[in-house]
């Protein structure tokens, strides 16, 4: 009888890079650069209040910073950084399910919503959004020139993270 060969430790991993595409890997990339002020592969504390600097807010307090670096199991290189995004998004609904959701407002299909019937929708339903938070939406997904907001659009950036045109 031959002699048993040791299993191998089956260690649980997953390939974070796969959970993306080679281009959404590319912009987060990109971003970790920028955030890592000071070049060392890592983002620190201080890193982070330069990056908040950067966008204008300068009185980050420590104590939300340190809640910030805690979402991470150690120190913060590319691959923590990708997969605490990958984390954070794993929770967003697929892009069908958010389109059946847009499409209960859209009864003819036209992929398209009055702005300011999401408007009110948004802000007298469920958890009602502030008016601070539907200008926010409008300015990162602009309505056209009749006033609609192009909801197909918008469900493909938030489950693919870019524009479909600028692909």
């Amino acid at each position: 009888m031959a002699p048993k060969k040791a299993k191998k430790k089956e260690v649980a991993s997953s390939n974070v890079f796969s959970m993306f595409e080679q281009s959404q890997i590319q912009e987060f990339k990109e971003a970790f650069t920028i955030m890592d002020q000071n070049r060392d592969g890592f983002i620190d504390k201080n890193d982070l209040r330069d990056t908040f600097a950067a966008l204008g807010r300068l009185n980050v307090g420590n104590d939300e910073l340190d809640e910030m670096l805690k979402e991470a199991p150690g120190a913060i290189n590319f691959t923590v950084f990708l997969t605490m995004f990958g984390e954070k998004l794993k929770g967003t609904d697929p892009e069908e399910t958010i389109l059946n959701a847009f499409k209960i407002f859209d009864p003819e299909g036209k992929g398209i919503l009055r702005g300011e019937e999401i408007k009110y929708y948004l802000m007298s339903q469920a958890d009602k959004f502030t008016e601070a938070e539907v200008n926010q939406m409008f300015t990162n997904f602009p309505l056209d020139v009749a006033g609609n907001l192009d909801y197909k659009n918008l469900c493909y950036v938030i489950t693919h993270g870019e524009d479909k045109e600028q692909e």
